[in-house]
């Protein structure tokens, strides 16, 4: 894991709200998502440069458009913002998820 996400793993690993946050779920043995809310769908990247470069834009791309497929929702944020404030990321993942 990278620095960004083990700050915001370990604010999400107590279920904030009562929410659960799995890390590192997985998809049909294939796609691996940072942490996923199964109650509310929704899959969270925390996005740093890696994502940038490389052909990984048009991975993401391609992974997303399936795990939306799936019917699960996807949220990217950037690996900054989690740097700037854990507290306020993980605080805005419990409120999306329990809406």
């Amino acid at each position: 894991m990278s620095l960004p996400e083990v700050l915001l793993w370990n604010l999400l690993r107590k279920a904030p709200g009562g929410v659960i946050f799995p890390r590192q779920h997985s998809f049909e043995n294939k796609l691996v998502v940072d942490f996923y809310c199964a109650k509310a769908k929704v899959c969270i990247e925390v996005d740093g440069i890696a994502h940038d470069m490389g052909d990984n834009p048009e991975y993401d791309q391609a992974r997303d458009a399936r795990l939306r497929e799936m019917g699960l929702e996807v949220l990217r944020i950037p690996a900054t913002e989690v740097l700037k404030s854990p507290e306020l990321v993980a605080e805005g993942l419990v409120l999306f998820c329990k809406r």
